[in-house]
């Protein structure tokens, strides 16, 4: 394959005339420019140079050559262009993967902001099973996907029947680093008018009777163990449900109670009311999956920068 370096003395020596006056515009000397010529005519096996009176002119082979060479180069040099706006955030794509209570205001808040900042880069937000996550993150079907640590169990339902302190195998994957954000606190949500709302906190062992709302993984009520130990009994299960505004009316019905994270508090009904527990639940961490940063676009990059930023304010 041809390499630019010679098409560019081609092409220099095609536009004007003389191997001299080519290698004065390239900062050459004449013998380094008529060595180039001959030893492209030697690879190609044609003449591209005829002596003139004044210089040199191209042969039939040889304008062909140029004028190729400089349709070459001018595609290089758009692809060089291309690329550089993608390296600094003039243009490309971003693809996102979420679950439903980062995406009630955490997700679209740093999509604002990083659109403010990058506003030639395309976001898309992406829907997918919440097992599917990770493998679309290392198969490069998405760019960043925001997990939690409930996603890591090889076995989801198995972590959530654990007994407390059981440690069970965690997924691990190559060419995808999880990029830890925070800690996210899961409070109880009662309806306004709970014989335990005006309560300061609320004490698990008080809500044993109660009907459970639950919904899917990772938006759960979580590992089972530690909530079953502080309620005294296995939480009663009687409604599923994966919409955060369905199961927030759920509770303001007054036929169930369920667990709400960081992430989603920020979107709480006025006809319920958030408490911590006593004893407080472990809490669930929040990763940004990326491919790891051999791999990892500028895109994504700067998004893990806005997520940073904004993480704090959500502990």
């Amino acid at each position: 394959m041809l390499d630019p370096w010679s098409l560019q003395v081609l092409v220099a020596v095609g536009e004007r005339g003389s191997f001299s006056a080519a290698a004065s515009a390239l900062s050459l000397t004449q013998p380094a420019v008529s060595r180039q010529i001959a030893g492209l005519e030697r690879r190609l096996g044609v003449r591209l140079f005829s002596r003139a009176a004044r210089g040199v002119r191209p042969t039939p082979a040889g304008a062909v050559a140029i004028e190729l060479a400089r349709d070459s180069l001018t595609r290089l040099r758009s692809l060089e262009a291309r690329l550089a706006s993608f390296a600094e955030l003039e243009s490309g794509e971003l693809r996102l993967a979420a679950f439903p209570s980062a995406n009630t205001h955490f997700v679209p808040e740093a999509v604002r902001r990083f659109g403010q900042l990058h506003p030639g880069v395309t976001l898309s937000l992406r829907q997918l099973d919440q097992a599917g996550l990770l493998p679309a993150v290392r198969d490069g079907r998405i760019d960043l996907a925001l997990v939690t640590d409930w996603h890591l169990y090889d076995e989801p339902q198995a972590a959530r029947d654990a007994p407390a302190g059981v440690e069970l195998p965690r997924t691990t994957m190559e060419g995808v680093e999880l990029v830890p954000l925070l800690d996210e606190e899961l409070q109880v949500v009662l309806p306004a008018q709970h014989r335990l709302a005006r309560r300061r906190r609320v004490r698990l062992a008080d809500l044993g009777d109660e009907t459970w709302i639950d919904g899917a993984h990772p938006d759960c009520l979580g590992p089972v163990a530690p909530l079953a130990g502080a309620l005294g009994t296995a939480p009663r299960i009687g409604f599923w449900c994966d919409d955060w505004n369905g199961k927030q009316a759920l509770v303001a019905a007054g036929v169930g109670v369920m667990l709400m994270p960081t992430l989603a508090a920020v979107a709480v009904r006025r006809d319920v009311v958030l408490r911590p527990t006593v004893p407080v639940l472990p809490t669930r961490r929040l990763y940004a999956a990326t491919a790891t940063p051999a791999f990892r676009a500028p895109a994504v990059t700067a998004m893990l920068e806005v997520l940073a930023d904004l993480a704090p304010r959500r502990t």
